[in-house]
């Protein structure tokens, strides 16, 4: 197996986490309460996780150096996630995960596509051809039949 088909499968699988956190999320909130409470313990549960990762692993804390050396708007990461974990909790009540993931999935698409064109926040530079917006396109030909058959 080579190291590129390594990536692709840890990105799959990945992607096949968030459905299920999604779902959990949603049922832990019929005991928790409110959304933005099940985000917290969510968040909660992952920063333990990964500091236990972390010293399991014995990854050093970043040095103050190198966290003066960033921009205040590069920590800004975790709030988008705690919105995006958010919207996700209150969507899928309402629109089921299945239409919830879908546009997230578009919206995410459309943002990586214009993030690669550009170049954007350190990115490598990816032009959106007629190929890469062709399939966001059919991303979204994909979420209009979810939502239609929703209705």
């Amino acid at each position: 197996m080579n190291e590129r088909t390594i990536y692709l499968l840890a990105a799959l699988i990945g992607g096949a986490f968030i459905p299920i956190q999604v779902a959990l999320n949603t049922l832990l909130r019929r005991y928790v309460g409110e959304p933005m409470q099940v985000t917290f313990v969510s968040y909660l549960v992952g920063t333990l996780t990964a500091l236990f990762i972390c010293l399991v692993a014995r990854y050093p804390l970043p040095t103050s150096a190198a966290i003066n050396q960033s921009s205040w708007w590069m920590w800004t990461g975790g709030c988008l996630g705690t919105l995006y974990v958010w919207s996700t909790i209150v969507a899928t009540v309402r629109i089921g995960a299945t239409l919830t993931l879908a546009l997230t999935f578009a919206g995410q698409m459309v943002a990586a596509l214009v993030l690669d064109n550009y170049g954007a926040l350190g990115l490598t530079k990816y032009p959106a051809s007629p190929t890469r917006i062709g399939g966001v396109v059919i991303v979204f030909l994909g979420v209009s039949l979810i939502a239609y058959a929703k209705r």
